[in-house]
């Protein structure tokens, strides 16, 4: 239990150091990757007529552990046969690489800040040491993360991984600190938006539901994390609900 209930102040970079702590990999049997395993459910149960291939998930601000929950939901898709791409598009506070000790001298910014005429996709996927999931590390910071992630070039990467991936996973920055992720989410198929619970404020909440709709991105729902015992029932940290249909609407 430990390992889920470390109470980081609002901007630690402790994730952007260490990595997120991946309990689906460490103990799968343990009731926190049941809770991932279910939020991996719930977004099947979303996808119905159309399948869901580019998710991404977010946050209001910083430090609300949405890093944790992309990279563990991914998991549970690669543990599941999914063959999945996990990709760090946040640029100005990256993770991915510490999380899979990966280098990240190259990551999606080369992709992006590319003169090439064809994309060379070998030489920025990276194995993480896990069945089934490759990563994209965000690679070298870029002075413009807003103009790369909204570039032909980003749409280009995004068509050229669709056919060869099960699913795409987007780790993507907090809505209310950057443009950035408005400026990408009208390109993929759902957004998932992580809450944690006792600090996420309210307001900031349905700010960040507003900006999602505002870029015609289609919110899929919430992932409730930190969640205390008393509140949840089970006291591991983590919960899920989906509050929001396909149609952005309570």
């Amino acid at each position: 239990m430990s390992l889920f209930k470390r109470h980081q102040g609002r901007g630690t970079t402790a994730t952007m150091k260490n990595g997120a702590m991946l309990i689906t990999v460490a103990d799968p049997k343990n009731p926190v990757s049941e809770q991932f395993r279910t939020v991996r459910t719930n977004i099947h149960f979303m996808s119905v007529d159309e399948p869901l291939k580019l998710v991404a998930f977010t946050s209001s601000n910083v430090s609300e552990g949405k890093s944790t929950v992309t990279a563990n939901v991914a998991i549970t898709w690669a543990q599941e046969g999914k063959k999945v791409l996990l990709i760090d598009a946040d640029l100005r506070r990256s993770t991915l690489h510490a999380t899979f000790n990966l280098s990240n001298a190259s990551g999606l910014t080369t992709i992006l800040t590319s003169s090439a005429s064809e994309l060379d996709l070998n030489s920025v996927i990276q194995d993480s040491g896990i069945d089934n999931l490759s990563v994209v590390t965000a690679g070298p910071t870029p002075p413009n993360p807003s103009e790369l992630l909204n570039s032909k070039r980003m749409t280009a990467f995004l068509d050229a991984i669709k056919p060869i991936y099960d699913v795409i996973v987007l780790d993507v920055p907090p809505l209310l600190e950057v443009t950035d992720t408005q400026a990408l989410s009208g390109h993929l198929d759902g957004v998932i938006l992580v809450v944690r619970a006792g600090v996420t404020q309210k307001a900031a909440v349905a700010r960040a539901v507003e900006m999602l709709k505002i870029s015609k991105a289609r919110l899929l729902g919430y992932v409730m994390n930190d969640v205390d015992s008393s509140d949840a029932g089970y006291g591991y940290g983590y919960g899920y609900g989906y509050g929001y249909g396909s149609d952005n609407k309570k």
